[in-house]
């Protein structure tokens, strides 16, 4: 597998906004890996002096809060490429699905310069839609091939397919041939996952962010040399090689999200609250560190006293007879603090509110408890998103508190 070149100290040549041709970002970022000029993503800012070494600067994409320029190192991408090649069988060649302004699209060419295969990509400034993800998959050559979703794109495939939809049906049958889907981006609903399992596609989901070069969780497992913990707060920390280097021009925020620890070893603080099954948190061969992530921290709803997880209540309500995508947020109240409220796409001829919200608390009422039940269901005809397949939290609470009246 080839490996990029030695990475000198700093950035040959400064800076360069990353191209809108898809083969033209990729010699890009193959010189970039190589030492040359730091590429840029989209529209990230750049404020203050980029640290020696950066190949890439990217926004975060996060559901709340302004984005920043993020570095990410030769190292750090290098790093994560080769992590993902060792755990999917090998190195292949990838379709690029995702906008390349946001680091799963952006490691999707990452990963095809290191692995010194093409890069099949959508002309430039072209949708992928069903049709055109059917034809690049079909001439994406083999043996081992590979590309990257978000949730929302699988469950269109899916549901085109249902429907009798010819771009569906070739979609899904195209994703079928793949040696691995990669999911992220947003939490993937239970359902959605066993039903695209079930139809024979292999999907791996993934978990991580900008500031560690993407996708560093892969089924709940680490990937080598990525290691996690349950910090202050019940805050998820990692570490590994795959770690940014800091946020431009923000040496407070790098500081708080970035620290090193007695030993030397270098953290990033997530703003998600999760679990690891062992004590060790060890993500070494042979020891199985399981990563389950509840949520954001700044999503938890504090409702009569119970912290409920919006995440936990999302996976609940996936596949519940006429309700679509989901997204769980907590508005004001004067009784309770704070209530559950969900706000759905309804899949059925019924937009009926009260019919929805009485499945929806049977359906959490028994898997989680009734106080994480919610107490209003709203049926919108599309989710707000803020990058790909994230849905925008901001946006979706401040519809239910009008809708509500608070």
């Amino acid at each position: 597998m080839p490996d990029r070149p030695t990475t000198p100290d700093a950035p040959a040549g400064g800076t360069l906004r990353a191209p809108s041709d898809p083969h033209a970002l990729r010699a890009a970022l193959a010189a970039a890996l190589a030492g040359g000029p730091c590429v840029v993503a989209g529209d990230a800012p750049v404020v203050g002096e980029v640290p020696a070494g950066t190949a890439l600067v990217v926004a975060t994409s996060g559901s709340t809060g302004t984005p920043r320029g993020v570095a990410l190192g030769a190292d750090a991408l290098t790093a994560s490429a080769h992590a993902t090649h060792a755990r999917l069988g090998g190195p292949g060649t990838w379709v690029l699905a995702l906008p390349t302004a946001h680091v799963a699209g952006l490691q999707v060419v990452v990963r095809s310069v290191l692995a010194g295969t093409p890069l099949v990509a959508p002309p430039p400034g072209t949708r992928v839609d069903l049709g055109a993800l059917a034809r690049l998959v079909g001439s994406a050559p083999g043996p081992r091939r590979y590309a990257s979703l978000v949730p929302t794109q699988l469950h269109r495939a899916l549901e085109a397919a249902d429907a009798g939809d010819p771009d569906g049906a070739a979609a899904l049958a195209a994703l079928r041939t793949l040696d691995a889907v990669l999911l992220g981006g947003a939490a993937t609903p239970p359902a959605l996952l066993a039903d695209a399992r079930a139809r024979g596609v292999r999907v791996v989901t993934t978990y991580g962010m900008t500031e560690t070069s993407g996708g560093c969780v892969y089924d709940g497992v680490p990937l080598d040399g990525v290691r996690v913990r349950v910090g202050d707060g019940g805050l998820l920390e990692i570490t590994g090689p795959t770690l940014a280097t800091a946020y431009l021009g923000d040496d407070d925020a790098t500081a708080a999200a970035f620290t090193t620890d007695a030993t030397g070893v270098r953290w990033f603080r997530t703003s998600d609250v999760g679990t690891v099954e062992v004590s060790t948190v060890d993500a070494s061969p042979g020891r199985a560190a399981r990563v389950t992530v509840l949520g954001r921290a700044d999503d938890v709803v504090l409702t009569g006293g119970v912290n409920v997880a919006p995440a936990a209540v999302e996976a609940a309500l996936s596949g519940v007879d006429g309700i679509g995508e989901v997204c769980v947020v907590g508005v004001p109240d004067p009784e309770w603090g704070e209530v559950v409220v969900a706000v759905v796409t309804a899949t059925g001829a019924s937009r009926d509110e009260q019919t929805l919200l009485g499945r929806a608390r049977v359906r959490v009422a028994t898997t989680l408890g009734s106080p994480w039940a919610p107490r209003h269901l709203l049926v919108v005809d599309a989710l707000w998103h803020r990058g790909p397949g994230k849905i925008d939290r901001s946006a979706v609470r401040a519809h239910a508190t009008r809708a509500l009246g608070r």
